[in-house]
């Protein structure tokens, strides 16, 4: 049963952890309608760590373009791929050290459902104000991102420490208000997760230990794998959705999730 657990959990880290949407929001119902019987320190661990399968389907989706030893690129294109990656290294900066600096009393303070409800309705309020005022984006290439709008973008990163922002809603939200195209702000978004989960799952590890039993890292493994899975699906059908459409749909869904979590813990608990 734990392990059918870990499956439904790792679907919808790989949907949620890319739609702009909050994993948080849907991790928090699903708990609350499926917990693991396990420890809570385990638990606790887990729902950061089954992250690492969703930064996997980054890394196999974009590994070529990522890649700036790759064989296939002449010595411009190398050049352009260690600028992005710099630019994605200044846009981590600002969340990173605010992360490891007030993590903890981020979520002592802030982890709860009222929190997450109120972000998911303000954020998906801001997601159909900034598509009804749309204007033609002056950022269409990695080489049109300036590193001055990457910190920028690392800026709005920081809200996504409040629980129910969305780390992509935030930094996609943010990208497109600078002037990103849709496209652009999505795959910047991608790209950033790299470090910032990477670097969020080993500290989890560091301060849980390693002393799982057997079955928890078996848990583990299955959820990881799962949303490694569904991730490689949720990344390629948001770049083609957003080809054709914008993100209104992910705002008003926004509103009726953070609408659920409210309902549920103030009327139903």
């Amino acid at each position: 049963m734990e392990f059918l657990k870990a499956v439904l959990f790792g679907i919808v880290q790989g949907i949620t952890e890319w739609l702009p949407i909050s994993s948080t929001g849907h991790m928090i119902l699903l708990d609350q309608l499926a917990p693991l019987n396990l420890s809570k320190e385990f638990v606790e661990t887990f729902l950061v760590v089954i992250q690492l399968g969703s930064i996997l389907a980054v890394a196999v989706l974009f590994f070529e373009k990522l890649n700036p030893f790759s064989r296939n690129k002449s010595r411009l294109q190398k050049r352009d791929t260690y600028a992005l990656w710099s630019k994605v290294l200044v846009a981590v900066l600002p969340a990173g050290v605010i992360g490891i600096l007030f993590d903890d009393k981020i979520d002592a303070l802030f982890y709860n459902p009222t929190t997450v409800a109120t972000t998911l309705i303000l954020y998906g309020i801001l997601f159909i104000w900034l598509e009804s005022r749309h204007r033609e984006p002056s950022i269409r290439s990695f080489n049109d991102l300036s590193y001055r709008t990457a910190l920028w973008i690392g800026f709005f990163q920081v809200l996504a420490l409040i629980p129910g922002t969305s780390r992509s809603g935030a930094t996609i939200l943010g990208a497109v208000f600078l002037g990103a195209s849709r496209y652009i702000a999505s795959e910047f978004s991608f790209f950033l997760a790299i470090p910032v989960m990477f670097g969020a799952s080993l500290i989890k590890l560091l301060k849980a230990g390693f002393g799982f039993s057997g079955l928890e890292w078996g848990v583990l493994a299955v959820g990881s794998l799962t949303a490694f899975i569904v991730s490689l699906f949720a990344i390629k059908f948001l770049l083609a959705y957003i080809r054709k459409h914008d993100f209104k749909a992910f705002g008003y869904y926004r509103i009726l999730l953070g609408a659920t979590v409210l309902g549920y813990f103030f009327l139903v608990k």
